[in-house]
């Protein structure tokens, strides 16, 4: 597809374009998003009452994606969805340190979206503030290729809410959480629960959560006798509860005998369905055994052990806190991106690397012709018009990766 020197002018036979239709991505993908409520003067406020549209607080060109929906440069979006501001991350294929990258992206976007509400603050003489709300994980779905009745994405759902709540407890949640909850999407699962102020326990709480569900995924049956066939320790009494939001499940405080947010992860008072009686941190870690080689298939060094931390009391979890740390009242300023990991494991995966050349309009040499980004469709497809007759052509990112390359040559000449 490269155009030989010389032959510009002449005519070639086109090689046909990629089918625009597909919108399931090829490889496995995690994302991340995070719900902030804005607070001015310290008075909470629905963002779409303030400012009607991200574009009238944010600086400088953004690609729209649809509603009040606009792409950040770094391959997320900003959006406001019923009374909150959500930062989304792009799609980031699963391999090792996935969950970091996941984070770092989502964070670079929740530092962008702060540094231009500082600039507001000061053209409005204005306190506008962040505050921490709920983070969801979304995990891609691999279907079961035969159609199998007991492996659909709603079992897979509903069965994950017996599996998830307690590591993800332990790694997310605070004194005043309510739930954790799982959502099926059709070609993914969701995980929501609270926003956490810290960086390594965002990333330790989606390499669980991936390791999991990837896991999770491969079983032959999604029937709740699984659990105890693998030995995966069950809450007594535990009754999910339908998702406050869109269909799925909810791992709600009132869904036990009693509210696990509130009592002391270490306190050795909760009853299993095989008889024992264990600490929260127990069960954690009981779950944390059976999953191990797919978590740490999938975490960075650092992540891994972290985890094991804290699961087993050495580094504190939100939960061994008397309260919620303040931290969350001020995202963006009051909490950080922390550069605890190597380069690396945080670097930007290959689906971010296509998104980001897209969203910054990076024209593409391709079929002997130059395309130039215009727009997105979803996460998975770009829009592009081809230059010389102003056409619109659609290209999934999974055919966009075998020219990422080029691309990326073509951004290195130009920093040159």
């Amino acid at each position: 597809m490269h155009c030989c020197p010389g032959m510009s002018g002449q005519k070639k036979h086109a090689r046909p374009e990629p089918a625009a239709d597909q919108d399931r991505l090829a490889l496995a993908a995690i994302g991340m998003e995070a719900e902030f409520v804005l607070l001015l003067d310290d008075v909470p406020v629905k963002p779409e009452d303030v400012f009607g549209s991200p574009r009238n607080f944010i600086r400088g060109e953004l690609m729209h994606r649809r509603g009040t929906s606009y792409h950040l440069p770094n391959g997320g979006a900003i959006y406001f969805d019923t009374g909150v501001i959500e930062i989304a991350t792009p799609v980031i294929e699963i391999e090792k340190g996935c969950a970091a990258r996941a984070a770092r992206s989502l964070w670079e976007g929740i530092h962008f979206v702060r540094a231009e509400l500082d600039a507001w603050e000061a053209a409005e003489g204005r306190d506008a503030r962040l505050a921490g709300f709920s983070t969801h994980y979304n995990i891609s779905f691999d279907a079961p290729p035969n159609g199998n009745p007991d492996r659909n994405v709603h079992q897979l759902a509903y069965l994950l809410t017996y599996i998830l709540p307690a590591p993800v407890m332990l790694l997310a949640a605070n004194r005043r959480s309510t739930g954790v909850g799982v959502r099926p999407r059709g070609d993914r699962v969701e995980v929501t629960v609270d926003f956490t102020p810290s960086p390594a326990l965002m990333v330790a709480t989606g390499s669980v959560i991936t390791g999991i569900v990837r896991e999770v995924m491969t079983w032959d049956s999604f029937t709740l006798d699984e659990l105890e066939k693998r030995g995966i320790p069950v809450f007594a009494g535990f009754a999910p509860v339908p998702h406050t939001s869109r269909k799925g499940w909810l791992a709600r405080f009132s869904s036990f005998p009693e509210n696990p947010f509130a009592s002391s992860p270490n306190a050795v008072s909760w009853r299993t369905t095989d008889g024992r009686i264990r600490s929260l941190r127990g069960i954690a870690r009981d779950i944390l055994g059976v999953f191990s080689t797919s978590i740490h298939r999938i975490s960075d060094p650092f992540t891994f052990r972290f985890i094991l931390r804290v699961l087993s009391g050495r580094a504190p979890s939100l939960l061994d806190l008397p309260d919620r740390p303040q931290e969350y009242e001020d995202v963006g300023r009051a909490c950080v991106w922390e550069e605890l990991f190597p380069r690396r494991w945080v670097n930007h995966s290959r689906y971010e690397r296509v998104l980001i050349r897209a969203i910054a309009g990076q024209r593409l040499h391709l079929f002997d012709r130059w395309y130039t980004p215009v727009g997105m469709r979803g996460w998975s497809r770009v829009v592009f018009q081809r230059d010389d007759d102003h056409t619109r052509h659609t290209f999934p990112i999974d055919f966009l990766l075998t020219h990422l390359r080029r691309w990326d040559g073509r951004r290195a000449r130009a920093r040159a």
